[in-house]
This record gives structure tokens, sequence and C-alpha cells, in this order.
């Protein structure tokens, strides 16, 4: 896989063959980050990508130089990727090693943007923006976003805005402030 944009463009990153994470695709993430393009400036943002996965989100983030990145996923083989590679390319990226849902509830921080890839099969998936918004760690204007499959739908969610597909891979956005975003 390789980064699309921003400092680190063209950069490819192999994670080992036994990691078990699901990527978000090329396709989907550059359609992704089309959108945000076209309505925030990620520069200066915080960041925190729930369920990093082998951190390729946290990666493109970071590549467009959002103030502060924190990756957080819960197994150790893919904290250690993740971290090793932000080192490596000296990128801005803090690795918490935990569980999504506990961090949601622990955490003190806040975000611009929180980034949700969870395993599209993991029950609980559909308490994620519920969670995220009871625990108040999304700021009041920021942006949450979910990457999910089609069996799950997210329509009829308080701040939901708006949802796009690309194949198989599902976004749907929520916010608090849907007219700063433009989807409605």
């Amino acid at each position: 896989m390789r980064i699309i944009s921003g400092k680190y463009k063209g950069r490819k990153i192999v994670p080992p063959a036994n990691m078990k994470a699901r990527p978000t695709t090329d396709f989907a993430k550059e359609g992704l980050f089309d959108i945000l393009s076209h309505r925030i400036d990620l520069e200066g943002l915080s960041v925190l990508d729930l369920f990093s996965g082998t951190g390729f989100l946290s990666y493109e983030f970071a590549s467009r130089e959002a103030k502060s990145v924190t990756a957080v996923e819960l197994n150790p083989n893919h904290a250690a990727f993740i971290r090793k590679t932000a080192k490596d390319l000296q990128m801005p990226l803090f690795v918490v090693e935990a569980d999504a849902f506990r961090y949601i509830e622990k955490v003190k921080s806040t975000f611009d943007l929180i980034f949700c890839d969870p395993p599209y099969d993991l029950d609980g998936i559909d308490r994620l923006p519920k969670l995220i918004f009871e625990h108040e760690i999304l700021k009041e204007e920021g942006l949450l976003i979910i990457e999910h499959s089609k069996k799950n739908a997210f329509l009829n969610e308080p701040y939901f805005i708006h949802q796009r597909s690309y194949g198989k891979v599902q976004f749907s956005f929520f916010s608090k402030n849907a007219e700063k975003y433009f989807f409605k």
C-alpha cells in the first residue's frame, strides 16, 4: 500500500504477511480524502484513528500534516508495526495499544476528527457513534467517520450527516455541525 498525498506521498508501506488487518483499499482511501480535502483543512487538526490495524489512515493524516495523530490498536503486533513505521518515517504519530471501546470511555482528550475502522463483523460497531458522542471526545464542530460494510446502517443515528460507498467499503459521517461539512 502507498501513502497517496502529502509530505510522504508515494511512500510504500508493506506490512508483514502475518498481519490480519483489512487495510482500507487505495480506491476507498482516495475517495475519502477527496471528500475531506474539499471540506476541511487537515493541517493542524487533532486526529484519533480507532481500530488502526496497519495504520494506513494514520499515516495519511500525518502525511497531510495533522497536528497530532493518535492511533489506537489492540493487537500488540499491529501496534508495534505502526510505532516502528511512524518512527522510521519520523511521523508525529502516537500509538496506544488498547481496546478502542475502553479507550473511548477513559480518554480525557478531545479530537477534531475521529476515524473508526473496526473489523466489519465486530460486535458493538453500531454503538460507536453513541459512545463517542456520549463521552464527548469529539470536539463540538468535529467530524466522526466510521468505515463499515453494507450490512451496517447508521442513517437513523443522531448526528448522522452522510454516507459514501466505494465498492464494499462504506463511510458514514457524523457531526453536530452538518452545515460546516456541506453534506446537508
